[in-house]
């Protein structure tokens, strides 16, 4: 069973930064391309990144380019999400999930564990 738990979600200001991590259990973490997504109230679960299993590709929504970024350290079986310039529209729960494929995609039918979520607002 893969666990993934989220956390460092918070209220921000716009026009500020965050970093969400991830945390995965298993021994085969490096195995499995990572993807964040989130959900905003009222809206469809869209994706916001992902990374491939070695950290060297990595891919992002149009919305949060330039702005976000994904790594991961799989020393310490972890994802990370750098969010800068946060604006209003950002608000959301953002999860984490691990891939089923070698391949790093973008729809969430590729992605097979699922984290719980963590809430992150952003403020004027």
């Amino acid at each position: 069973q893969v666990q993934l738990v989220e956390s460092g979600g918070r209220l921000v200001q716009a026009g500020g930064s965050l970093r969400v991590s991830c945390a995965a259990s298993g021994r085969t973490f490096s195995s499995w391309p990572m993807g964040w997504f989130r959900q905003a109230p009222g809206k469809e679960r869209e994706f916001v990144a992902a990374i491939g299993r070695s950290g060297d590709s990595t891919y992002y929504a149009d919305s949060v380019k330039g702005r976000f970024t994904i790594s991961r350290d799989n020393a310490k079986n972890t994802v990370y999400l750098q969010m800068n310039s946060l604006k209003l529209a950002d608000t959301a729960v953002y999860y984490c999930a691990a891939g089923q494929f070698i391949a790093v995609f973008t729809s969430q039918r590729a992605y097979r564990y699922w984290g719980q979520g963590t809430q992150v607002t952003v403020a004027s």
